[in-house]
């Protein structure tokens, strides 16, 4: 099953009077990444405050990587990037408390 979202980044301090700069783009993911987002704080491998921008940007780069692993600029980052998803995967050590 697939799960689309439409991603926006806005620059919150601009200038008063300047327009808002803003970039939307919509994705495809196989993963639900709100329930994710809980499922990975649930690992305790991060501060609260830093899961979501973890899972949401692991998810963007994993999809956009896992696309071109192959391409000469991808390559040298595919074993490294499968073992970090195997550790993260099997509930890393649990950060000190």
């Amino acid at each position: 099953m697939s799960h689309h979202y439409r991603v926006t980044v806005e620059k919150l301090n601009q200038p008063e009077g300047e327009a808002p700069l803003r970039r939307t783009f919509d994705i495809t993911n196989h993963d639900d990444l709100v329930p994710l987002i809980d499922r990975v704080r649930g690992l305790n491998v991060l501060p609260d405050a830093e899961v979501a921008e973890f899972t949401v940007g692991l998810k963007l780069f994993g999809g956009v990587f896992m696309r071109h692993r192959r391409e000469p600029l991808f390559e040298p980052l595919h074993a490294h990037f499968l073992e970090f998803m195997k550790r993260l995967k099997s509930n890393a050590p649990a950060r000190p408390a």
